[in-house]
């Protein structure tokens, strides 16, 4: 009774520490992205570009995780060495939800030994996305590269229906595209950054709305010829579809967890295992391909030229060490966390993380406000909960009860959130 109060009274510290690292680790990859590198007294100064290495940096954060297995294990060994060993019981093995295996039906075996190489499958697709949204975030603000994330649920939701066999109903599939429409306007509301014209004399309600439209309109048509704006694009649909990859992560996962049983620590540290292993391959192969070729040098595949800025300059190194640090950290407290709340919380969580981060952007002048990008994120804040039942739709109220008799979760395990 008394660990169960104590877990209770730290989970609020807990969840301030996860919304801190999460925040920062985000904030801290931009910051890094704007760091000048060559050429800063001209007018066409050349930013840190290494969106491969930021992947690297990212897994080394993972890998983080073996320490506190370590640190945990020797806690537990120091504890019978005082000559008591209790008897094990299922209360004392789940008092930690950062070494609760992850098990939710009988019959599952431990995943060690080879079978351990299945988590590199998980790790490979992380890889892919995770480089994805770091080569995205080059071209967008960092609270468009938060919401447009915004876009996992409607991936988890449609792969979770075609391999694992799960049901949505059509409140669900109605919230997917709500998800999916607010994830365009944050897009749209990242490419159309021209400012509104004010007038010294507000029009009449309705003068002023057409005014705003066809402004909107003339700004869209302005904006769809400079450079700038399909960076912008492309971009945002770099961070979407790399969410195509993370949702097949979480569903690789929740194929391999249906088998075997891990604690989520271990888990987190051998995909940090893997991915950096195979991230170091894939670094060594892009280099001798691209990188030291005339037009890859310099570029996003020059690990050479990577590893040097990353070494030289003192701002790219302390950010990626604070980076390595606020993953290992997020990943802790994520994983104490998102197993003993409810999904209320989890997705207020999400929300806050996302808030924070759009409102530390703006107070440092990373970015430029925009009531656009207000609407596209409620939209995809309603969608999320209207995906999770956190609130209700006028039509649902009459077979509410069915939908909650007949209705199943969508991954068995709550998927493990890696940055």
């Amino acid at each position: 009774m008394a660990d169960d109060q104590t877990n209770r009274a730290l989970i609020p510290v807990l969840v301030t520490l996860m919304l801190l690292t999460g925040v920062c680790n985000t904030l801290l990859t931009k910051y890094q992205d704007m760091i000048c590198v060559r050429d800063c007294d001209t007018a066409n100064p050349k930013n840190f570009e290494q969106p491969v290495l930021q992947t690297a940096q990212m897994f080394v954060g993972e890998s983080g995780c073996w320490i506190l297995v370590f640190l945990f294990s020797l806690i537990k060994r120091a504890s019978r060495s005082r000559g008591y060993t209790p008897i094990p019981s299922a209360q004392e093995d789940t008092n930690n939800a950062v070494l609760k295996p992850l098990i939710g039906k009988d019959g599952r075996r431990p995943l060690k030994g080879w079978a351990t190489l299945l988590l590199s499958l998980p790790s490979t697709c992380d890889i892919i996305g995770t480089t994805l949204m770091n080569g995205g975030l080059l071209f967008v603000a960092a609270s468009i590269y938060q919401m447009t994330r915004g876009a996992l649920v409607l991936f988890v939701g449609v792969f979770s229906v075609i391999f694992l066999k799960r049901r949505l109903f059509a409140y669900q599939w109605f919230a997917l595209v709500v998800v999916v429409t607010g994830v365009a306007i944050v897009g749209l509301a990242g490419a159309m950054d021209k400012g509104d014209v004010i007038s010294q004399t507000p029009p009449p309600p309705m003068k002023q709305a057409r005014a705003i439209i066809e402004a909107a309109i003339l700004n869209a048509r302005e904006a769809a010829n400079e450079p700038v704006v399909w960076k912008t694009v492309i971009g945002v649909l770099m961070i979407a579809g790399a969410q195509i990859f993370t949702a097949t992560q979480f569903v690789l996962e929740e194929h391999i967890l249906e088998r075997y049983s891990i604690e989520p620590l271990k888990m987190v540290g051998w995909e940090g295992l893997f991915g950096f292993s195979l991230t170091l391959i894939g670094m060594i192969i892009l280099h001798l391909l691209i990188g030291r070729t005339d037009a890859g040098r310099n570029g996003y595949f020059d690990a050479v030229e990577g590893w040097r800025e990353f070494i030289n300059i003192p701002g790219i190194f302390l950010s990626s060490i604070l980076i390595m640090i606020s993953i290992g950290g997020f990943n802790f407290f994520g994983l104490s966390v998102t197993r003993t709340v409810s999904a209320t919380s989890r997705s207020t969580i999400d929300t806050c993380r996302t808030l924070f981060i759009w409102i530390v952007s703006l107070g440092l002048g990373w970015e430029s406000f925009k009531w656009l990008q207000i609407v596209g994120f409620a939209l995809l804040v309603y969608g999320t909960f209207l995906f999770n039942d956190l609130v209700g739709v006028p039509w649902a109220c009459c077979v509410r009860s069915r939908i909650e008799r007949q209705r199943e979760p969508l991954l068995e395990e709550e998927p493990i959130e890696h940055s």
